[in-house]
């Protein structure tokens, strides 16, 4: 039993430092509950030197613009139409660049369970490496080279073109395939943070 607690706490630990967070920054005095309408401005994707296309996928940017606009929905804010000007400018920034991280290795194998007695008609695995751990299972840890993707979404206000409000994300993109459906999250994310209020 104490054997499991210590490896449930282990995968916890893991997987809260591998969760990203969303950084906020926002200026001082702005009355965000005014912003009812919104509307695009330009959006850039940015590479080092990536020249695969599908970092400049439109399909990835409706998937994105799609998750935005439902969240910016939910608060009760509405994108603008005709020639109607809208209360705040939205834009997002995409960059993927070459990142680094150092990874454990895995256990060496066998270590968990190197031996199973039997107990009432069955076999109970025994892992002894709880406790006694020889230098030979310590498989120590390496550099793991990964693609990183950041997301910055900014809130322009439209009668002063003052950026007021700026989220960001950054989490592995290794996969360009799920581009769009990751940063897609990432927006969800950063836009749960915005201030106004859900109607």
């Amino acid at each position: 039993m104490k054997l499991s607690i210590s490896a449930l706490c282990l995968l916890l630990i893991g997987w809260l430092s591998s969760c990203s967070s969303v950084n906020v920054q926002e200026k001082q005095g702005v009355n965000f509950s005014r912003f009812r309408t919104y509307d695009w401005a330009k959006t850039d994707v940015k590479t080092t030197g990536d020249a695969n296309p599908i970092y400049k996928s439109s399909l990835a940017d409706e998937m994105i613009q799609t998750a935005m606009g439902q969240e910016l929905n939910a608060r009760g804010i509405r994108q603008v139409t005709g020639n109607a000007k809208p209360d705040f400018y939205i834009t997002y920034h995409l960059y993927v660049e070459d990142a680094e991280r150092t990874v454990s290795n895995p256990p060496a194998a066998g270590f968990a369970y190197p031996y199973a007695v039997s107990y009432r008609g069955g076999f109970l695995p025994i892992n002894y490496g709880y406790w006694y751990s020889p230098a030979y299972f310590n498989t120590g840890y390496r550099t793991e080279e990964y693609k990183e993707g950041t997301m910055i979404v900014d809130i322009i206000d439209a009668s002063t073109n003052d950026l007021v409000w700026r989220g960001s994300i950054a989490d592995p993109v290794n996969n360009p395939a799920s581009f769009g459906k990751q940063f897609s999250e990432s927006a969800r994310d950063i836009l749960d943070k915005f201030p106004a209020q859900k109607s």
